[in-house]
């Protein structure tokens, strides 16, 4: 058995020449809700390599990340092996996990689920002792090496901050520095680049580059070359889940992340109404806290019927706020007015939510009732998570069209974490409209998707516009947008400027 690191603190400049761990599985299959999800998968990753997993919806990447990090175990078989080794000496499991840190939507999800809302400073020390939640005080050289870590990662100033707190982008952020804080020799990046903005891109490619060079390895699953990391020189191709390629990466990954500029668009005090079209929402002078934090501030605006906005602006910059006003999940500061048509004043909010569809990461974060994916279709009607009453005839007959529709018949009875990340997305926009909304609220809809997906989601939303649903899409990647958005909105520095445009995605 090889020797086992130990974990001082000064370990950083000599662990780059030091041994590292090399992964290795033959002919390893898993087993998942009744289905194989990954089939005889062999192959070696060899310490020093940096590889792209790619691989549409559904195809294993997730599951095959969690099965490198040994954090689910291969269905037994009469040859399936799986093996670690540092310098050709196997590793026992334990020893291995220590070497591999595994960070995606799914870990970050689980934060919220549980109502684990450590300091950034805590979140960052669990990472040194592989547990989730801080067990005990951290030595003072484990305290110095998180300061390290911090400062490295950007996040110092916000080392106290609660975890709930940070917004989308910064919580990825911290999830990185909690990894790196232990010196792992694998980083296993499922869809880690998904929902960030140009500027934190570019940090964590530099934050990246440096484990590069202390000789850290990764596996970064992605469905877009421009969400494959820098110094990515290999590729594993899985379909249903088979390897079906393996080699040199030549996707083309570019030098630097670039916002893309907005077609068409213009600086305007006010965007055109239009003509005498219904207003569906106003909001009045509208502060908005959360956690006792101001994130926008004195927001005048209105949503007409037949305008589609599109919500752009920066990571933290209040995007998933300001949908989850309009939705009913926040409210306004005292002094702020909102109207919400049909909504009579005092009227319960669960009375408007009921002709709204909502999607969103939080919203799939939190969805980890043990219902079917059927069950989860159907509680759009009620806007609820869960049923609380068995599903009539025609809330059934409607879940089973819409899933058709998505092409997730075949998911119907399973539970919503037994789905891909992308799956469960479809989903829950299948969810969104279960109960034939007139307004869709959606945030980074199309995150976690294949790029058939994606392509087949956008039409459905244009069918949709065309079919008189209003549309308030917050996005990162303008592409992601369905043509016919006819406003915008930008967020930045607490404050909400328009801009009048109209442009195809």
């Amino acid at each position: 058995m090889a020797k086992q690191r130990q974990n001082g603190p000064a370990q950083g400049r000599a662990a780059a020449s030091a041994p590292r761990l090399n992964i290795g599985l033959c002919n390893v299959s898993l087993r998942r809700g009744g289905r194989w999800v990954l089939s005889g998968l062999s192959l070696r990753l060899e310490c020093g390599r940096r590889y792209a997993l790619v691989g549409d919806n559904g195809a294993g990447k997730t599951q095959l990340l969690k099965l490198l990090a040994a954090d689910v175990w291969p269905t037994p078989t009469e040859r399936g092996v799986r093996v670690y080794d540092v310098g050709g000496i196997a590793v026992e499991i334990a020893e291995a996990k220590r070497r591999i840190a595994y960070i995606g939507a799914e870990r970050q999800d689980k934060y919220a689920r549980y109502g684990w809302n450590l300091s950034v400073r805590d979140l960052v020390t669990t990472g040194l002792h592989h547990t989730d939640l801080l067990l005990g005080e951290a030595s003072p050289d484990e305290r110095e090496r998180v300061q390290r870590t911090l400062r490295a990662c950007g996040l110092a100033r916000l080392a106290a901050r609660p975890f709930a707190s940070l917004s989308y982008g910064q919580k990825r952020l911290a999830l990185l520095a909690r990894a790196l804080a232990a010196e792992p020799d694998w980083l296993l990046l499922d869809e880690f680049y998904n929902g960030l903005d140009a500027r934190l891109r570019k940090r964590l490619d530099r934050i990246l580059d440096a484990a590069r060079r202390r000789g850290q390895s990764w596996i970064a699953a992605a469905h877009r070359a421009l969400d494959v990391p820098r110094g990515t020189n290999q590729i594993l191709k899985l379909r249903r889940g088979r390897l079906i390629a393996a080699g040199a990466w030549s996707g083309g990954a570019p030098a630097a992340h670039t916002a893309p500029a907005m077609p068409g668009a213009r600086a305007a005090r006010g965007a055109a109404p239009a003509g005498d079209a219904a207003i569906l929402v106003r909001l009045r002078g509208v502060d908005l806290y959360v956690d006792y934090r101001r994130v926008l501030r004195d927001v005048n605006w209105e949503l007409r019927q037949g305008e589609h906005w599109a919500v752009v602006g920066a990571n933290g910059a209040g995007k998933s706020s300001f949908l989850k006003l309009l939705y009913g999940d926040l409210s306004p500061a005292l002094g702020g007015l909102i109207m919400r048509n049909g909504l009579a004043p005092g009227a319960g909010i669960d009375q408007w939510k009921r002709g709204i569809g909502y999607v969103s990461p939080e919203l799939q974060a939190d969805y980890d009732a043990d219902v079917s994916v059927a069950d989860l279709v159907a509680s759009g009607m009620y806007a609820s998570i869960g049923l609380s009453d068995p599903p009539t005839r025609q809330d059934r007959s409607a879940a089973r069209r819409l899933l058709e529709r998505f092409g997730l018949s075949s998911a119907a009875r399973r539970r919503p974490r037994e789905l891909s990340y992308g799956q469960l997305r479809r989903a829950l926009i299948a969810r969104a409209l279960a109960a034939n909304p007139r307004i869709l609220l959606l945030d980074e809809p199309l995150t976690g998707l294949d790029p058939t997906q994606r392509a087949a989601i956008k039409r459905r939303l244009e069918h949709l516009m065309a079919a008189a649903v209003t549309l308030v899409v917050a996005a990162h990647h303008l592409e992601d947008l369905p043509s016919g958005i006819t406003h915008v909105l930008r967020l930045t520095n607490r404050r909400a400027e328009v801009l009048a445009a109209r442009f195809r995605s």
